[in-house]
């Protein structure tokens, strides 16, 4: 990870982070987990997501698990992911094999 020297660059690095982040975890997944409960599973995940953030930075425990960076980043994948299921695109497209 380095340090950008502008906002969109700054974005651009996230950006790709999450494209990792989904790469990964969509080897291990698959698109079932997604399309049985579509955008409604994804909202459930999120709001998991964010409570699990809450509970984190509410309470001042440590995470013994993933780290909440690792949690916003899930957040972001799972936005991106809505997105594409909401342009049909998810149920639709592959990955590109490398």
């Amino acid at each position: 990870m380095k340090n950008p020297k502008y906002l969109d660059e700054a974005f651009e690095q996230v950006s790709q982070e999450l494209l990792e982040t989904f790469l990964k975890k969509h080897k291990d997944y698959g698109k079932g987990n997604i399309l049985d409960m579509g955008e409604l599973g994804i909202a459930f995940r999120i709001s998991e997501k964010f409570n699990r953030i809450k509970h984190l930075m509410t309470s001042g425990k440590a995470p013994t698990n993933e780290s909440l960076e690792d949690s916003w980043i899930d957040i972001g994948v799972y936005a991106v992911i809505a997105i594409l299921l909401k342009r049909g695109w998810f149920k639709k497209l592959d990955v590109k094999d490398k």
